[in-house]
């Protein structure tokens, strides 16, 4: 029996959170006009800000987290636009972004800064995190679950009331300065009990859970953002679509939106559909072979031999 036999039926999705897009149009209204809510800026800087489609409030609660000096945190999948969302109101607030991709070695000292010896002196030079709460940045953190526990120690007081960063090594405490505003994310999907939030850590933040487009604007995201024909765009999401169906039964990641733009960006270097989909999309999702072979069958439903 083919436990993979209706993936490929029709099925809907509630509407995502967040997602991205790089060619539309400036958007004149992200936020209620309430100016207790202070209103956000059409633009921080200079150049324009990555574009990014909304499909909720996001952008209003972000803006009003940053507002009210709360800290954010993201929870959502592979590629649903957390990120970009994240890049997206930095731009939009003026506050510059400092980025830290999360993984097993990444401890405190390493967000805080330590002491270097250079010309036979020794100095302190700033972590990501010291520079961000000096200037006045955002910090974002991706993937916070993958690094070491002891982070916690400097992440928790600058995400309560003290907004104040310890550095004992140099033996200093900062103050956060103005504009400096704490973002974190994860992935609840693939993390297993020894790697998820503390109850003490997920109470200090306002949080925010994104997810996938619908699929008529998945359609319109790929498109854009890999130039392909709407034809290509539409094919693609149905293929995302049967396999999200399979993920809490077969798969611990589903196809993220980010791995159909790339296979659309295949075809337009002259792959065939069912090849880049193969090569961008099966492939990413499991090295098993058995699994892989299933996976192709729903290919060869969705897409065609």
């Amino acid at each position: 029996m083919n436990r993979f036999k209706d993936a490929a039926a029709p099925i809907a999705y509630p509407a995502a959170q967040g997602l991205r897009l790089r060619s539309l149009p400036p958007e004149p209204a992200l936020l209620s006009p309430r100016p207790a809510l202070h209103a956000l800026p059409a633009a921080g800087n200079a150049a324009s800000p990555p574009a990014y489609l909304p499909q909720g409030d996001e952008c209003l609660l972000f803006a009003q987290a940053h507002a009210a000096q709360l800290p954010l945190l993201l929870k959502g999948p592979t590629g649903c636009g957390k990120t970009r969302l994240v890049e997206h109101m930095a731009a939009r607030l003026g506050r510059p972004l400092i980025t830290v991709s999360g993984h097993d070695d990444l401890g405190a000292a390493d967000l805080t800064g330590r002491h270097l010896i250079a010309g036979g002196d020794t100095r302190w030079v700033d972590g990501p995190l010291a520079r961000a709460v000096r200037e006045g940045a955002i910090f974002y953190l991706d993937e916070v679950v993958e690094a070491r526990k002891d982070i916690t120690v400097v992440l928790h007081p600058l995400a309560d009331d003290r907004r104040q960063l310890p550095l004992e090594r140099h033996g200093e405490l900062l103050d956060a300065a103005p504009g400096f505003m704490l973002v974190l994310s994860y992935n609840p999907g693939y993390q297993h009990l020894l790697k998820g939030l503390k109850p003490s850590t997920r109470q200090r933040f306002v949080a925010l859970t994104l997810g996938y487009p619908t699929p008529e604007l998945e359609a319109r995201i790929v498109q854009s953002e890999s130039g392909c024909t709407a034809e290509v765009a539409a094919a693609l999401v149905r293929l995302a679509q049967a396999l999200r169906r399979l993920t809490e039964q077969d798969l611990e990641e589903t196809a993220s939106t980010r791995l159909l733009v790339m296979a659309a960006r295949l075809t337009g270097q002259g792959l065939t559909l069912q090849r880049a989909a193969q090569v961008a999309v099966m492939e990413a999702l499991s090295d098993d072979t058995q699994t892989l072979a299933a996976l192709q069958e729903v290919l060869d439903a969705v897409l065609g031999e």
